[in-house]
């Protein structure tokens, strides 16, 4: 059954489409919306985001072997985020992670859920768990303030773009300066019953204003940034959901030998947009440099400061002063490149000197 919000009631609401179908993609006041939740003053229903349920002694334990991330010992309240990951170090499926002490949640993108839970189901063996989809019991707020109206609540604080233990980053921008800063992001457990009560009196953002800053945050998004290619390097994805010195799992040769030896084939890039045309380039649409073409369109949205912005995924060998062209058809965006994944990023060992920060211990 298609996921619909009950806060699609809310006057104005105009319901999203794509990944974020189900919730509202605004109130009416798109570039308003984006700013009153920039500032912490509106939260963002996401409600459609499907949510997983592991129980059991063993869930932890269970979880680090089979993920990238080392979460053997995660403590209740503290936030992670995993990726499991295929055979080829491929991405499958990327959760954000929260253990209240006997339930680990998993929160991840609406299509995701089923097949999640479907997995985990198979890799139970003998062990003590217990996996349940629970998405149409639980709802996702959104907010970049903690909110006193909701505490109390499960409550998952992003990593990002914090360089998380046994993490690594691949920006050449210091941590210290990284315009993830600018975007703390907390996402709230409700029970769906109870979601409407919980953003009584709270002003509405809708779903194009969390992207809108996720976007100027760098954050990648699976599904977005995605394809059935990605590997977690190409993405910066290392800084907040790989753990470089842990045991086995699958993927790891993959994200060892890109990392210490190889360099990744693609990599994220924020684009500025040359605003003079008033309009956006589709999702998808092919990026240039000069004839030649070099990578996809992952994102893009008008951002209330910055105007148009997007991130795309493109062929390593580009270089970092290159402009830009995305083409939309017949129609040509310009395009100032931002660099987040260094184009020389991995081959970690033998490099002498470097700007990339060293895994976090």
């Amino acid at each position: 059954m298609t996921y619909k919000s009950p806060l699609l009631s809310r006057p104005g609401a105009v319901e999203d489409t794509g990944l974020d179908a189900g919730v509202a993609a605004h109130y009416g006041e798109p570039l308003r919306e984006q700013r009153a939740l920039a500032i912490g003053t509106a939260v963002v229903d996401l409600s459609h985001r499907g949510v997983v349920t592991v129980t059991g002694p063993d869930r932890l334990s269970w979880l680090n072997t089979l993920s990238s991330q080392q979460v053997t010992n995660l403590q209740p309240g503290v936030a992670s985020e995993l990726l499991l990951l295929s055979v080829q170090g491929r991405i499958e499926f990327d959760a954000r992670v929260i253990d209240d002490g006997t339930t680990t949640w998993l929160i991840v993108e609406t299509a995701e859920a089923g097949p999640l839970a479907e997995w985990l189901n198979r890799m139970k063996f003998m062990l003590r768990v217990d996996i349940e989809d629970v998405s149409e019991q639980w709802a996702v707020v959104g907010a970049t303030k903690p909110q006193e109206q909701l505490t109390g609540r499960l409550v998952w604080e992003d990593p990002w773009p914090h360089v998380s233990p046994g993490g690594y980053a691949y920006s050449i921008v210091p941590e210290e300066s990284h315009p993830g800063l600018e975007r703390p992001w907390f996402e709230y457990l409700v029970p769906e019953a109870q979601l409407e009560q919980s953003v009584e009196g709270l002003p509405l953002a809708g779903a194009m204003a969390a992207d809108a800053l996720r976007i100027a945050a760098w954050r990648p998004r699976l599904g977005a940034e995605t394809d059935e290619k990605t590997i977690p390097h190409e993405l910066d994805l290392l800084r907040t959901s790989v753990h470089l010195n842990k045991g086995c799992y699958k993927g790891q040769e993959t994200i060892a030998r890109v990392h210490n030896l190889g360099h990744p084939p693609r990599r994220l890039v924020f684009l500025q947009l040359d605003g003079s045309q008033h309009t956006l380039p589709a999702v998808g649409s092919v990026v240039f440099v000069g004839e030649r073409k070099v990578g996809t369109l992952t994102s893009v949205a008008q951002h209330f400061e910055m105007g148009p912005v997007a991130l795309a995924v493109i062929k390593r060998s580009v270089s970092a002063e290159e402009t830009l062209t995305v083409m939309d058809g017949e129609e040509p965006y310009i395009a100032a490149q931002e660099v987040i994944v260094a184009p020389d990023a991995g081959q970690v060992v033998g490099r002498q000197t470097g700007f990339l920060k060293g895994p976090h211990r």
